[in-house]
């Protein structure tokens, strides 16, 4: 299944408010894989002098992605499928 990267800027965002979205990102993949329509969500990176995130789903398309995302209520500049290159 492809591996897509959800790019995040999220300027003034404390630790707390990072740590609440990624639940949220995981909670929301979990209800739609338990819904029929897998969604994994793989892990996060964070660039705190830039408050730059970068998220990474597994998922059919980057419309599943969007959609998770969007019902989780955090926000994004753009999804695009990725190569995950974790040894």
């Amino acid at each position: 299944m492809p591996v897509y990267m959800v790019d995040r800027d999220l300027p003034g965002i404390t630790l707390e408010q990072l740590g609440a979205a990624q639940q949220a990102a995981i909670a929301t993949s979990q209800s739609f894989t338990e819904a029929g329509t897998p969604v994994r969500y793989i892990r996060s990176a964070f660039v705190p002098g830039e408050a730059h995130c970068m998220c990474f789903f597994e998922a059919a398309s980057p419309d599943l992605v969007k959609g998770v995302n969007d019902e989780a209520q955090i926000p994004y500049t753009r999804v695009v499928e990725a190569l995950d290159l974790t040894p």
